[in-house]
């Protein structure tokens, strides 16, 4: 009877652990790997991806013959026949017809591009490999009809139809399905918060309006940012770009860019994955003061003086004005004012670069939970992401981005025929702030402007008693306010 129980376990183990196992590589017409390559089993969602180097392994419990699929973005599908164990199967990818290339954002429904009913400009695995931007946010702007508004070393802004500024409210940004606006902002910043380069899928671009499928924001256009699933693409993937951006104003300083994506397939039922991104670098200085009303003019040279980068100079008045308001006061003696002349004066300001850092920054975070309770096309997703970062943006006035933080959560049902969705998003604005002001409220934190503008004349009549000439005068007064 012993040996009867030994002989039947020994069998039922043999039953349980067979399996059938296929390995080569993928490669394209010229020899080169294509990594991220996807080989499934027809008919199944069993399947594997092709390493950095284009080598892939699929193991499966199912018995040859049966057939795998070979699919890479920008080439022609391709099925090969197992017919045996430890097969090792090589395949050729030829690149395909662009116009048969699937996207989704036209109709929100998977589709050929020849059959789309709208122009469709599409950015895949393949367009990222090559673009030779700093990234594939930079590389966006080689699409036909695009154009990138550079505000800021971490944040740029994509148009496509029409006028648009910095703050373009009337572009949408969607990163798998969520509206990547700020809701402080009503505007993406960019990719600054967005989606990490080992994580794209895709990218897809509709340049003009899309409002019917995508409501009134997507009036110029929309960007359909798509990350990959777990299930199809598992495994650790990073990159590390360094170095240096130069300028006259502030020399040479370091530009570092990182970002780790890790996932992992623990069943046909069940996958996560985890993306980190990290920028740092150093923002373009403004450094010109330049007056804005007086072509040359400077501050020994105007007396009312706005400068551009200059701020808390926005402040100013008639100074013969305020010697009036002085002598019906009796501050100032009667008829001082036929000694001051009718001209405005601005307040001293501040150089932007006194009240800023320039220090550019993006820090980025995002996890994904993904689960398939009957292995087919039916598919639960929970998605959430979190994202931290320091910009300059230009709007009607300059805006000093720091510590602005944005959190987006997500939970998505779906299959090849449906999907309903919902997600939130919250944003904080951190330390930021209005540099216009915030030179204008320091220069009123110290001395009032009733305070400035009265010493001001009364140092200038002071000067101009004691012989000094107007020129003079107005910089002993300017020198004592």
């Amino acid at each position: 009877m012993k040996t009867y129980f030994t002989l039947v376990a020994m069998l039922f183990s043999m039953v349980i652990f067979a399996q059938t196992t296929v390995k080569g590589k993928i490669t394209d017409n010229t020899g080169q790997p294509l990594p991220g390559a996807n080989i499934i089993i027809v008919d199944t969602t069993i399947g594997v991806v092709s390493d950095f180097d284009g080598n892939y392994e699929l193991t499966t419990d199912q018995d040859p013959p049966f057939s795998i699929q070979v699919s890479y973005t920008g080439f022609e599908t391709q099925i090969a026949e197992v017919t045996a164990n430890d097969q090792v199967i090589d395949i050729v990818l030829v690149e395909g017809n662009e116009l048969d290339e699937v996207v989704i954002s036209a109709s929100r429904t998977p589709e050929r591009i020849f059959e789309s009913p709208v122009t469709v400009e599409r950015f895949g695995l393949k367009e990222i490999k090559n673009t030779a931007s700093v990234d594939f946010y930079d590389g966006l702007e080689n699409l036909k009809g695009v154009d990138i508004n550079t505000n800021s070393l971490t944040f740029k802004s994509i148009n496509t139809r029409g006028f648009a500024t910095f703050a373009n409210t009337r572009f949408m940004q969607l990163v798998d399905g969520m509206d990547n606006s700020a809701p402080a902002l009503n505007f993406p910043l960019g990719n600054l918060l967005g989606m990490t380069e080992t994580d794209v899928q895709s990218v897809e671009l509709l340049p003009g309006a899309a409002s019917a499928l995508y409501g009134a924001n997507a009036f110029n256009g929309i960007l359909f940012m798509r990350s990959k699933n777990p299930f199809d693409n598992d495994g650790i993937s990073g990159y590390v770009k360094r170095g240096i951006t130069s300028q006259e104003a502030i020399g040479d300083n370091d530009y570092t860019d990182l970002g780790i994506r890790m996932a992992y397939k623990f069943s046909d039922h069940f996958a996560a994955k985890v993306n980190f991104g990290y920028l740092k670098g150093t923002d373009w200085a403004a450094v010109s003061q330049e007056d804005k009303d007086m072509v040359g003019g400077t501050r020994a040279s105007n007396l009312n003086y706005d400068g551009l980068n200059v701020y808390g100079d926005e402040v100013s008045t008639n100074i013969n004005e305020v010697a009036q308001t002085l002598i019906s006061l009796g501050i100032i003696p009667s008829g001082s004012d036929a000694l001051i002349p009718s001209v405005d004066v601005s307040r001293t300001g501040y150089n932007e670069r006194d009240l800023t850092n320039y220090n550019a920054e993006s820090i980025k975070a995002d996890w994904g939970l993904y689960f398939r309770p009957w292995a087919d096309d039916f598919e639960i997703q929970y998605v959430g992401k979190v994202g931290s970062g320091n910009t300059i943006y230009q709007g009607a006035n300059r805006y000093n981005i720091k510590n602005f933080f944005l959190q987006q959560h997500k939970l998505e049902i779906k299959n090849d025929n449906f999907f309903v969705r919902g997600y939130v998003t919250e944003d904080k604005a951190g330390d930021s702030y209005d540099m216009v002001f915030t030179g204008i409220n320091i220069n009123r934190a110290w001395k009032d402007d009733n305070t400035w503008f009265g010493e001001y004349v009364g140092a200038y009549l002071t000067a101009s008693l004691q012989g000094a000439n107007n020129d003079e005068a107005h910089a002993a007064a300017r020198a004592q306010a």
